[in-house]
């Protein structure tokens, strides 16, 4: 949490009816915030093919949870109507992504394009200062460089600065993590303690909060289309057909339906509409990769390369690497090669505890 910070004064807090931002609103109003509780609406794929009859982040039931708890604790709560703006900024670019043989993360792109930036503005329309969330991170004012810095939270295995990686100067100002000193299993206790049992079995989101895992290949079908061509192996052979390249991402093992298997998703010839698979799990190993754009939390481009781990999957262990910065892209040698790097995935860099900020790998 910024340092210095009035407590006897208003901060909208967004609620999704689980456990963090429960927590995060009780945290607050003992501190001696006087908090408002603020949910998004946001849509979700109508079709019978999708098992998510409602956004998991605001279902009727985590919406109801969320009234609640404010109701318990005596603080106000509304709701916003944001399906509209989801659908523009978020689902929109998903489908964008696919349709270039690129594998979205609708998350690094929500939090700065829709969730922080709706949750500011309603702020600043009430004239509220703050705002805070349930994520496990910290902020942390630099008195020396007069910058806002984005540190990893105190639970390592909950940390989530991965997807606020993308959040800038003129929001992180306005923005508090209290869960960020905090380990999950002390929410859980927090929870409770406070009585609020009830919530702490509610499922978190995982993959894409408006369609269902399972559901994804028909929605990609209605949404895209099927454009049939050739898989080739690493040696030139033909060996089958694919029905389109976005229902596929590299490393994928399954759904490729090939005998004598397992073969695995290597690449993609767009131009040709070729899906490129190998036996070999070797062929995904990468040494370096480019990613654009890339933003920098600190908002100085680097001129010169620099040392820092970097992190191509949420949760996954950062890897040492020098940046390099190259015309607008950053060049990214790994000290040893990874992984399947999806092009469309996002590059996370760290040094020590700060994120720096990321790119995304094309």
């Amino acid at each position: 949490m910024q340092d210095g910070l009035n407590k006897k004064k208003k901060i909208v807090v967004g609620m999704s009816g689980g456990i963090d931002s429960s927590v995060v609103l009780i945290l607050l109003k003992k501190q001696g915030w006087q908090p408002i509780g603020v949910s998004l609406k946001l849509p979700v794929w109508q079709n019978k093919k999708n098992s998510l009859k409602e956004n998991i982040h605001s279902s009727e039931k985590s919406l109801k949870i969320a009234a609640s708890i404010c109701k318990k604790i005596n603080v106000p709560y509304y709701t916003i109507d944001a399906e509209k703006d989801f659908e523009k900024q978020v689902i929109k670019y998903s489908i964008n992504e696919w349709q270039n043989s690129r594998t979205p993360n609708p998350c690094v792109i929500c939090n700065p394009n829709f969730k922080f930036k709706q949750l500011i503005n309603w702020a600043k329309k009430h004239k509220i200062k703050y705002i805070a969330t349930g994520h496990y991170a910290q902020v942390k004012f630099n008195l020396g460089t007069k910058k806002y810095e984005l540190l990893r939270a105190k639970d390592k295995n909950k940390d989530q600065t991965y997807n606020l990686c993308f959040l800038p100067q003129k929001y992180l100002k306005y923005i508090i993590f209290p869960l960020g000193k905090y380990t999950k299993k002390q929410v859980y206790n927090i929870a409770k303690k406070e009585g609020l049992r009830s919530f702490t079995q509610k499922q978190e989101s995982k993959d894409f909060c408006f369609i269902a895992g399972q559901s994804l290949c028909p929605f990609l079908e209605e949404k895209i289309g099927k454009k049939q061509g050739l898989i080739i192996d690493s040696k030139g052979n033909t060996l089958s057909q694919h029905q389109g390249l976005h229902f596929f991402t590299i490393g994928q093992r399954k759904g490729i339906k090939l005998s004598g298997g397992p073969y695995f998703v290597t690449g993609f010839n767009k131009k040709k509409n070729i899906l490129l698979v190998s036996k070999n799990k070797k062929d995904l190993l990468k040494k370096e990769i480019f990613v654009y754009p890339s933003l920098f939390i600190s908002e100085e481009k680097i001129k010169k390369p620099i040392k820092a781990k970097v992190q191509i999957r949420y949760q996954q262990k950062p890897i040492l690497a020098d940046i390099i910065p190259e015309k607008s892209k950053l060049k990214i040698i790994f000290s040893r090669p990874i992984l399947a790097p999806c092009s469309g995935q996002f590059a996370v860099f760290y040094q020590k505890n700060k994120c720096l900020g990321g790119g995304k790998i094309i």
